[in-house]
């Protein structure tokens, strides 16, 4: 486990508009290495807002708090910048890209975080391969991933989720993530669209690279059956854009039988 390089994601009071209304009304929360939290809510709670406003979209105006990455504050940051910190979001809707295969995007997003670009502009040499990952390198580590994920090598010949599955673009988006190595990955809504296989091979390619990197995680979901594969410590109801309550993973269960009635009553939201 790589815990020296491990990090810790603060929230703390985030405040969040979007085209005038505000959505998210401070949010504090709080991922160390190696944790794994869970966020449970309605559908327009504010969840997904979150984890776009975690990666710097630019719809939405933070108005207020602070997202920090070990002490350093993220919101000056772009969204490219605050990946190479080591921040990750795997999309509930990843986009197609025409024309560019999964090999192509995976390679140069891999080189970006490597920072071969980096060191390419430091030389002085223009070469475009001179700002990537070599080519035998990098085809050898994706090959391997793509073993450890049960997806055929071809697929890397693919355009960028074109025609792709639902459980094919889940499974892209693990690949890229075993190839960047985070240390804050936030799932947002990834058993969308996945069948029971899909979601094991998923499960167990995100718990393989936890293990692995001492990664924090913050899972966003709907239902538990994500969550019998990936387990929390932690779990938060979210509700009107903002943590109303935070317990451990016998929460889930509770949530599953019972829905999200008894929390207005319970706290007033």
């Amino acid at each position: 486990m790589e815990q020296a390089l491990a990090k810790t994601l603060e929230i703390r009071d985030l405040r969040v508009r979007v085209e005038g209304k505000e959505i998210l009304k401070g949010v504090t929360l709080t991922v160390g290495p190696g944790e794994t939290h869970a966020l449970m809510g309605p559908n327009g709670s504010g969840k997904s807002t979150l984890s776009y406003t975690l990666m710097g979209h630019p719809k939405y105006e933070v108005i207020g708090g602070d997202i920090l990455l070990d002490g350093e504050s993220l919101l000056p940051l772009s969204p490219d910048a605050r990946a190479r910190r080591g921040l990750f979001l795997a999309l509930q809707y990843p986009v197609s890209v025409p024309g560019v295969t999964l090999y192509t995007f995976l390679r140069a997003a891999t080189s970006a975080m490597r920072g071969y670009g980096d060191a390419a502009r430091r030389s002085g040499d223009q070469r475009f391969q001179a700002h990537l990952i070599p080519a035998r390198e990098f085809r050898q580590e994706v090959t391997a991933e793509l073993a450890r994920l049960k997806m055929d090598p071809a697929f890397l010949n693919r355009y960028l989720n074109e025609g792709f599955s639902g459980g094919e673009k889940k499974r892209a988006e693990i690949l890229q993530m075993a190839l960047l190595k985070p240390r804050i990955a936030v799932l947002d809504e990834t058993d969308s669209g996945l069948d029971i296989d899909a979601l094991r091979i998923v499960s167990e390619g995100v718990n393989r690279l936890q293990a692995e990197l001492g990664m924090g995680l913050l899972v966003i979901t709907h239902y538990q059956r994500l969550l019998n594969y990936i387990h929390p410590q932690f779990v938060h109801i979210f509700y009107d854009g903002r943590v109303v309550h935070s317990a451990g993973p016998e929460l889930v269960e509770k949530l599953e039988a019972e829905g999200y009635d008894w929390v207005q009553a319970e706290f007033g939201v």
